[in-house]
């Protein structure tokens, strides 16, 4: 029988009961690992990791615990190979395309490592200036920020088991708060993984960074006041989880980062044989590719000048053929498989779904697969779809196919002089009612600024490109720890990273009025810097 897989709850390793559920190989089938929760005292551990752990992590500095930090990257590095080969095991990634997961994560907690360090040896953070209250200044008003005591409960998404975890945990710990993860149950080898090399090396003190795989029952129960919580999954899941009384009673913090319907903007004067509309090319194939289009990130809707519509079609079509797809262990594969037939029958369901309304321009279910039995293996080619009419369809702007999966739709380019080119595009993108990101190509740099804050009302994050950046630019689907990750309305209404704006979520902003000899006097503070 295969391992199962502990959890880390309470400061010690505790075993599930029952026979647990099984993860697999999603390429060819094999059985790798077991997990399990069931008879888990989640009282216990919450209660645990709020009390002991908390008070451990919040006796140290932001420096001290910043090095913690640094400390866990240093371990996580050494240990890159093993988690590659889970990576591939677990979820049927390429190896670049666990390098997005596994240095995503990596790095996240290194920018946080660096960020800490320079908050220094203090226990709290003053918010803003001093402000008088009084008209001989002898009374006034500071606004501290201190870390909240309670439990940082993060419930994960199976797409990124590990940057998942670290752009969570390394905010939190760097703020105080001990962290428990609920790793999606496909992926969640990787993960505990991961948390078991920290735990083991003694890094953070006992409690502070737990696990628990296998099933969510009762996980909210334990939520008290001052605990924070952070989801990633599914708006249906997500509206379950805000009707919580722990969220509705009992006033704990929701994050929530939801479904996204992204979009990728191709500027009028990008034409066809201009720099930027071959940029507009790539970053399209390639975010349909990158994790078999498993990203929350990636482009699903890609908005085209109508005159260009047949030569982005042509182009994008000539690039998907030339993508291979099966097992990631062969050289020759640059896309692997989705992370289980779940996930198969999923994608199936929507492209079946989405031909309803569209029209598929490049059907990949004819590709074969390179050393897979397809009969077994949860690989799908890439499929590409275009809607000639975006105005009047429905399923382009409501549903997302969480898999290698896009959709091309023309707009119409304004000749209004007073009106952006592109202010139909911005009206579809806008259909999607809030998303994570958008990306728009023009080969003028001035009118992508003009373009990027027409979309900043409904997008997390506007990625502008023009050939001037291409060497340099980060890409549409990669989220960097310097810039905000979330999205409004559909997408969650979130927040994470965005430098040091993610260790909001984890602190308590008060006043504090006192009188102004006082208010100098606060010790173990330094003023909040610029994020």
């Amino acid at each position: 029988m295969t391992e199962l897989l502990k959890n880390y709850v309470a400061g010690r390793w505790v075993a599930g009961g029952g026979a647990g559920v099984k993860l697999t190989d999603p390429v060819t089938g094999e059985a790798l690992v077991r997990v399990s929760s069931e008879g888990l005292d989640l009282a216990q551990a919450f209660s645990f990791a709020r009390e002991e752990a908390g008070a451990a992590l919040r006796a140290l500095t932001y420096a001290q615990r910043a090095a913690r930090l640094a400390e866990i990257v240093k371990l996580l590095q050494a240990k890159r190979d093993d988690y590659y080969a889970i990576a591939t095991a677990n979820a049927g990634t390429t190896r670049n395309d666990s390098s997005v997961d596994i240095d995503g994560g990596i790095f996240t907690l290194s920018y946080y490592a660096k960020l800490g360090a320079a908050l220094g040896d203090v226990h709290a953070l003053r918010d803003g200036a001093a402000v008088a209250l009084s008209k001989d200044q002898s009374f006034s008003a500071q606004h501290v920020l201190t870390p909240t005591r309670g439990v940082a409960l993060f419930i994960n998404a199976f797409n990124f088991p590990s940057w998942g975890l670290w752009e969570k945990a390394a905010p939190a710990l760097l703020s105080g708060v001990p962290v428990i993860v609920k790793p999606a149950t496909a992926t969640a080898w990787l993960t505990q993984r991961m948390v078991a090399d920290v735990v083991d090396a003694g890094i953070v003190p006992p409690g502070a960074l737990s696990v628990i795989c296998g099933g969510s029952a009762g996980l909210l129960d334990p939520i008290q006041a001052f605990d924070v919580v952070s989801f990633t999954g599914s708006a249906d899941t997500a509206a379950t989880l805000r009707a919580h009384p722990a969220f509705v009673q009992r006033g704990a913090r929701l994050n929530v980062e939801a479904d996204s319907l992204n979009s990728a903007i191709l500027c009028a004067d990008a034409t066809p044989e201009t720099p930027a509309f071959d940029l507009f090319i790539k970053e399209v194939v390639h975010e349909m590719t990158v994790k078999s289009g498993q990203k929350c990130t990636a482009i699903r809707r890609a908005f085209v000048p109508e005159a260009s519509l047949e030569a982005v079609l042509d182009a994008l079509k000539a690039k998907l053929a030339r993508i291979s797809v099966g097992n990631p262990r062969n050289d020759d594969v640059r896309m692997g498989s989705l992370v289980s037939r779940e996930q198969y029958d999923n994608v199936l369901a929507g492209i079946a779904t989405l031909r309803e309304e569209a029209v598929l321009a490049y059907d990949g279910s004819a590709v074969p697969l390179i050393d897979a039995d397809a009969s077994m293996a949860a690989c799908v080619a890439p499929h590409l779809f275009v809607v000639n009419d975006p105005d009047h369809a429905t399923l382009l702007h409501d549903l997302e196919v969480f898999g290698p999966v896009a959709s091309v739709a023309p707009y119409r380019v304004s000749a209004d002089a007073d009106t952006l080119p592109e202010a139909h595009a911005v009206t579809l993108a806008r259909r999607a009612q809030g998303s994570l990101v958008a990306s728009i190509y023009s080969n003028d740099d001035a009118h992508l600024g003009q373009l990027a804050l027409a979309l900043a009302d409904s997008h997390g994050r506007v990625h502008a490109i023009s050939p001037s950046v291409q060497q340099s630019q980060t890409g549409h689907g990669n989220v960097m720890p310097m810039s905000l990750h979330g999205g409004p309305g559909r997408a969650g209404g979130g927040e994470e990273l965005g430098g040091l704006r993610a260790l909001g979520f984890y602190h308590r902003r008060s006043a504090i009025q006192a009188p102004a000899a006082a208010i100098e006097a606060l010790t173990q503070t330094t003023h909040w810097p610029a994020a």
